[in-house]
């Protein structure tokens, strides 16, 4: 419970209205774009990184956890206060702070929308290369946080591959920077250490990312089938012809109907799958990859194969893809995102095990996911209504990942652990590994006051690490 003396502190740093506490209003901060719920005590919305150190300082002080909030669009719990307290917003923290065209680099604040960074430099041909489906709304800070990818990852790589440097504030009030514009910097990498550790270890305040030259051309192809596993193999065809394009996304039948109904992008409602691969580069290159990826598409039994004939045309086959989630909320108001990834020679055979996991539940369940790094997200129906629809859907999904770890995958690609995956977590990895995990957290955040009940499974977590301070032994 948090006091009206700590409130009216509060008030003193930020302003009346630098704060909420109706619980008409912290209900909009007890979920995100999951299925758990955790209603904070207050929500605290700073406007700089002073703010931010003298609100962790308050914190520190009165013994009240701490969760940092972007947008709230994460698909895995991790921005809900499972031990209620104080959520930091950084929706006021909104600035994009220097643009440096010369060296390619931008240095923004944690509020900053995704997509915002690329309107910011298009008109100069640049572009921010990560570009999760909720890049219109996602914040950079959350993207730092759960580590996102997007489609484009397959060449591009996820939000690691473009944060250069971070501004960060620990639990006890100290503010560090690591990292910076330069292509490298001596020491540890602690940047790559604090992106994805999901605000578990300190609250990111300033983020440098990498800006790209946009490509000389573009081509965005559709290739339509018959056979979802036919769409799967196609592939594991492609690159294997030494083809890595910038994006290979697959949608199945049952998703690719909800979207076109909704969007209507020119997706066709009777086809098994689809593939919606993009290719990038020089001109010449590109045109020679087009025709091989349609040869490797027609060797796998593609019924038809599109190449987009402009820009606009491009455009709407993209937004089908991009606004997936909301075509999926006509069909059923309820539904289970999950994240998990296999070897791209495993995607058919995950997708029949999807199939047969349906069935044991009595679900439905769509596929739409980055197929050409294996990066599954399959979409599980329900009724919320019903605890047990929930139930059965939660169960669901724990089966699907358990099987991508069986073939040599992982319980995550973008979303992160969060609340939702942390018991799967000990089918992971070894316990030598998550103990180690357990150490990194107990060195930030000894008292275990920030996002707690995130990442490490139970009897991992902050109850274990509370109980006596850490050692060389116990980390190993």
């Amino acid at each position: 419970m948090i006091t009206a003396g700590t409130k009216e502190t509060v008030a003193r740093l930020l302003g009346p209205r630098g704060y909420l506490d109706r619980p008409e209003d912290l209900t909009l901060y007890e979920y995100d774009g999951g299925v758990d719920k955790a209603r904070p005590d207050l929500v605290v919305f700073p406007r700089s990184t002073a703010d931010v150190v003298a609100l962790v300082n308050l914190a520190r002080e009165q013994q009240i956890p701490i969760v940092g909030r972007g947008a709230g669009t994460g698909l895995s719990g991790g921005a809900i206060p499972v031990a209620g307290g104080m959520i930091v917003s950084f929706a006021r923290m909104s600035r994009i702070l220097e643009i440096d065209l010369i060296n390619e680099r931008a240095v923004v604040q944690p509020g900053v929308v995704n997509l915002d960074i690329t309107l910011a430099v298009q008109r100069q041909r640049y572009f921010y290369a990560p570009d999760p489906s909720s890049q219109r709304a996602c914040t950079i800070g959350g993207n730092v946080a759960e580590n996102a990818g997007g489609p484009h990852t397959l060449a591009y790589g996820v939000t690691t591959n473009h944060v250069l440097g971070l501004e960060v504030v620990l639990p006890d009030g100290s503010v560090f920077e690591t990292g910076g514009k330069e292509a490298d910097t001596a020491g540890y990498d602690l940047t790559g250490l604090m992106t994805g550790s999901e605000g578990t270890m300190g609250l990111v305040t300033k983020i440098t990312v990498r800006l790209m030259r946009q490509p000389e051309m573009v081509k965005t192809l559709l290739a339509i089938y018959n056979s979802a596993e036919d769409c799967g193999h196609t592939v594991a065809e492609i690159t294997a012809r030494a083809i890595t394009p910038v994006a290979i996304e697959m949608l199945d039948g049952v998703m690719l109907r909800m979207v076109e109904e909704a969007t209507h992008a020119g997706y066709p409602l009777d086809a098994a799958a689809v593939l919606l691969i993009e290719l990038e580069g020089l001109e010449e290159a590109v045109a020679e990859q087009v025709e091989q990826v349609r040869e490797a598409c027609r060797i796998c039994r593609a019924r038809e194969f599109r190449v987009a004939r402009s820009a606009e045309e491009r455009e709407l086959l993209w937004k089908g893809r991009k606004n997936a989630f909301g075509a999926v909320g006509r069909v059923s108001p309820s539904y289970y995102v999950q994240d998990g990834v296999v070897p791209r020679t495993r995607i058919a055979e995950t997708l029949r095990y999807i199939g047969e996991v349906a069935k044991k539940y009595g679900l439905t369940i769509s596929n739409i996911f980055h197929a050409g790094d294996g990066n599954l997200h399959p979409i599980i129906l329900f009724d919320a209504r019903d605890p047990d629809s929930l139930k059965r859907a939660q169960s669901a999904g724990d089966d699907i990942l358990r099987y991508c770890i069986s073939v040599g995958g992982s319980i995550t690609g973008e979303h992160g652990v969060g609340m939702e995956k942390k018991e799967l977590m000990a089918g992971l990895f070894s316990e030598a590994t998550l103990n180690m995990i357990r150490g990194f957290k107990s060195l930030f955040d000894p008292e275990c006051r920030l996002n707690p009940g995130k990442v490490l499974p139970t009897g991992r977590g902050c109850m274990e690490i509370r109980q006596g301070p850490l050692t060389a032994a116990t980390m190993l």
